[in-house]
Parts: structure tokens; sequence; C-alpha cells
């Protein structure tokens, strides 16, 4: 996932803005208490989300995939008043903290957790949304893509994260095909050769692959 020099990567999230106390303890408490904590955003990634979110300024956001909730709360930075972030995740055992941050972030009524299978999900889900934040299982990546494309609002965007795969997207760096791997290289190609979309991928981190809905 590390794809610049060490101290390049910590130049960079010195000379970014700060994240808040609540996304410093959420980062902090993820990275001590939860398995995996390689998938949370972090710093650099949440502050460009944020920043994305603050210049599109969405009345509806989706987010397939929550984890701690640290993405969540960074793109709901630029919700408009009224506004509601959509996010889903199938770990239930993290549902009571995530919703302990939201709280204390005041956004318990802004931010609809959603716990279980997103492919049953998202098609219940009544809304037009202006951002669509995928980091969830890679496998998926073009199912979700599919089901959430014409609830996306002309204009609006869809992310995804993971799309560079810890440089696996090159052959030269691994050892097999495997079959997430797979699954984000026909993602990143699908979305290429989509020509409802302008797009664009960004080596941030382990990759951001942003598409605009024409």
């Amino acid at each position: 996932m590390e794809f610049i020099d060490e101290d390049l990567q910590r130049y960079a999230e010195d000379h970014t803005s700060a994240e808040s106390e609540l996304l410093h303890k959420v980062n902090r408490q993820t990275h001590l208490n939860v398995l995996r904590p390689r998938m949370l955003s972090g710093h650099l990634q949440g502050r460009l989300l944020a920043m994305f979110s603050k210049m599109i300024r969405p009345k509806q956001i989706l987010e397939v995939g929550t984890y701690t909730g640290y993405s969540a709360l960074c793109l709901a930075e630029g919700l408009q008043p009224g506004g509601t972030l959509h996010t889903i995740d199938k770990n239930e055992e993290l549902e009571e903290r995530v919703l302990d941050y939201f709280a204390e972030a005041g956004l318990e009524n802004s931010i609809r957790l959603h716990i279980g299978n997103a492919m049953e999900i998202i098609p219940t889900i009544d809304a037009t949304f202006d951002i669509v934040f995928l980091d969830a299982d890679k496998i998926n990546y073009t199912n979700y893509y599919d089901l959430v494309f014409d609830k996306v609002a002309p204009g609006g965007y869809i992310i995804a994260d993971n799309v560079l795969w810890s440089g696996k997207v090159l052959e030269k760096f691994r050892k097999k095909l495997d079959e997430d791997t797979a699954a984000v290289i026909a993602f990143n190609e699908k979305v290429q050769q989509d020509a409802r979309v302008e797009n664009i991928l960004l080596p941030v981190r382990d990759g951001l692959l942003v598409a605009r809905k024409l």
C-alpha cells in the first residue's frame, strides 16, 4: 500500500490540515482495538475525501463499507443542511462503536448506518446520490458499480478505494493473479471503458478511482 517514500508521505501529511480530535481518536482506537486497521482511510485520504465533499456539497451520500466510520465522518463534512449519508457494513460487531462516533460528532441524525448485505440493502434506499464511496469487498466492486449507477445524479461522483491493490494491479508486483486482484483489475477496466463517465485514478494511499457521471 506504500507507493511513495515514507519521508515524502510524512511531508505530505505535515502539509495537510490536521485531523479533528474525534478523527484522531477514531484513528488511534481503530489501530489499538480493531482488526485490520489498514482498512481505515487515515489522515491524508480522509482530508481528500472531506475536500471532495466540501467541493461537491452533496445532499445525499452512499458509502459501501463503513468499517469504524472514519471515512463517513470525513465525507459528512460537506453535507448540505438536511442532507443524509447512508453507510453500509456487514460487521455488526462494530455497530455500537461506529454509532458512538457518529453521536459524538453530532451526526446521529445525518448518518444512517445499515448493517447487512450491501447488495440487498442498496436497492431499498430511496435516494439519488451526489457521491458514492466504494470501500468494501473487492469481489463485488463491479456489482456495486452497476447497482448504484442509476441512483447517482447526473454530474455525481462514484469514488472507489483500493484500486491499486498494494500495486498488485501490475504483474511485476504480484506472485499470482488471485481473485481479489482480478476483481480490482476488472473494475478499473470497466470504469475506463464506460462512456457514461469521465474518470481519473489517483495514486493516493492505495489508489482512489474518481468517476463523474456525465
